[in-house]
Protein backbone atom coordinates (compact mmCIF):
# COMPACT_ATOMS: atom_id res chain seq x y z
CA UNK A 1 0.00 0.00 0.00
CA UNK A 2 1.29 4.12 -0.52
CA UNK A 3 -0.19 6.65 0.02
CA UNK A 4 -0.52 9.16 -3.18
CA UNK A 5 -2.96 11.62 -1.92
CA UNK A 6 -3.97 13.83 0.87
CA UNK A 7 -7.57 15.42 0.03
CA UNK A 8 -8.83 18.70 2.03
CA UNK A 9 -12.23 16.56 2.21
CA UNK A 10 -13.80 12.99 1.84
CA UNK A 11 -16.19 14.33 -1.09
CA UNK A 12 -12.75 15.26 -2.89
CA UNK A 13 -11.11 12.06 -1.55
CA UNK A 14 -13.87 10.06 -3.20
CA UNK A 15 -13.79 11.68 -6.37
CA UNK A 16 -10.20 11.09 -6.47
CA UNK A 17 -10.42 7.43 -5.79
CA UNK A 18 -13.15 6.89 -8.17
CA UNK A 19 -10.76 8.48 -11.11
CA UNK A 20 -7.89 6.02 -9.54
CA UNK A 21 -10.43 3.22 -9.76
CA UNK A 22 -11.83 3.91 -13.78
CA UNK A 23 -7.92 3.54 -14.71
CA UNK A 24 -7.42 0.18 -13.24
CA UNK A 25 -5.68 1.33 -9.77
CA UNK A 26 -6.94 -0.81 -6.81
CA UNK A 27 -7.44 2.68 -4.52
CA UNK A 28 -8.79 2.87 -0.83
CA UNK A 29 -9.89 5.74 1.52
CA UNK A 30 -8.55 6.03 5.12
CA UNK A 31 -9.39 8.23 7.37
CA UNK A 32 -13.00 8.66 6.06
CA UNK A 33 -14.39 9.23 9.98
CA UNK A 34 -11.46 11.03 11.36
CA UNK A 35 -12.88 14.50 10.55
CA UNK A 36 -14.35 14.59 14.18
CA UNK A 37 -10.52 14.27 15.63
CA UNK A 38 -9.59 17.45 14.31
CA UNK A 39 -7.81 19.64 17.47
CA UNK A 40 -6.93 16.50 18.65
CA UNK A 41 -4.47 14.53 16.51
CA UNK A 42 -2.83 16.52 14.19
CA UNK A 43 -4.77 18.12 11.18
CA UNK A 44 -2.31 15.37 8.76
CA UNK A 45 -3.78 12.68 10.51
CA UNK A 46 -7.37 13.64 10.27
CA UNK A 47 -7.60 14.38 6.48
CA UNK A 48 -8.79 11.55 4.19
CA UNK A 49 -5.69 9.90 2.63
CA UNK A 50 -6.18 7.91 -0.67
CA UNK A 51 -4.00 5.05 -0.85
CA UNK A 52 -3.29 3.13 -3.69
CA UNK A 53 -2.95 -1.05 -3.50
CA UNK A 54 -0.12 -1.52 -5.28
CA UNK A 55 3.57 0.79 -5.52
CA UNK A 56 3.85 0.01 -9.29
CA UNK A 57 1.47 1.97 -10.34
CA UNK A 58 2.57 5.00 -7.98
CA UNK A 59 3.45 7.36 -11.30
CA UNK A 60 0.85 6.13 -13.02
CA UNK A 61 -1.48 7.61 -10.10
CA UNK A 62 0.83 10.56 -9.83
CA UNK A 63 -0.37 11.30 -13.15
CA UNK A 64 -4.01 10.82 -12.89
CA UNK A 65 -4.09 12.60 -9.97
CA UNK A 66 -1.86 15.30 -11.40
CA UNK A 67 -4.29 15.74 -14.40
CA UNK A 68 -6.98 16.18 -11.75
CA UNK A 69 -5.64 19.04 -9.39
CA UNK A 70 -5.06 21.06 -13.44
CA UNK A 71 -8.73 20.76 -14.57
CA UNK A 72 -9.94 24.25 -15.39
CA UNK A 73 -13.08 25.27 -14.19
CA UNK A 74 -15.10 27.22 -17.00
CA UNK A 75 -15.69 30.67 -15.63
CA UNK A 76 -16.48 32.39 -18.96
CA UNK A 77 -20.29 33.51 -19.65
CA UNK A 78 -22.33 34.13 -22.86
CA UNK A 79 -25.00 35.52 -23.77
CA UNK A 80 -28.42 34.16 -24.97
CA UNK A 81 -29.22 35.18 -28.55
CA UNK A 82 -32.92 34.77 -27.82
CA UNK A 83 -33.36 36.88 -24.44
CA UNK A 84 -29.94 37.88 -23.71
CA UNK A 85 -29.52 36.71 -20.47
CA UNK A 86 -26.42 35.98 -18.75
CA UNK A 87 -25.56 32.02 -18.33
CA UNK A 88 -22.25 30.05 -17.28
CA UNK A 89 -20.38 28.63 -19.42
CA UNK A 90 -20.90 25.79 -18.53
CA UNK A 91 -24.39 25.79 -19.32
CA UNK A 92 -25.28 24.35 -22.43
CA UNK A 93 -29.30 26.08 -22.46
CA UNK A 94 -30.52 29.24 -20.94
CA UNK A 95 -31.20 29.19 -17.58
CA UNK A 96 -33.84 32.18 -18.31
CA UNK A 97 -35.43 30.51 -21.26
CA UNK A 98 -34.21 26.96 -22.33
CA UNK A 99 -32.70 28.17 -25.66
CA UNK A 100 -29.85 26.08 -26.87
CA UNK A 101 -26.18 28.16 -26.83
Amino acid sequence: MKRVYTAPNLPDAHLLRDLLRQAGIAAHVFNENAASLIGFVPVSSSQPQVWIAQRHQESHAKDIIADYQNRAVDVSVWHCHACGESNPGEFELCWQCGSAK
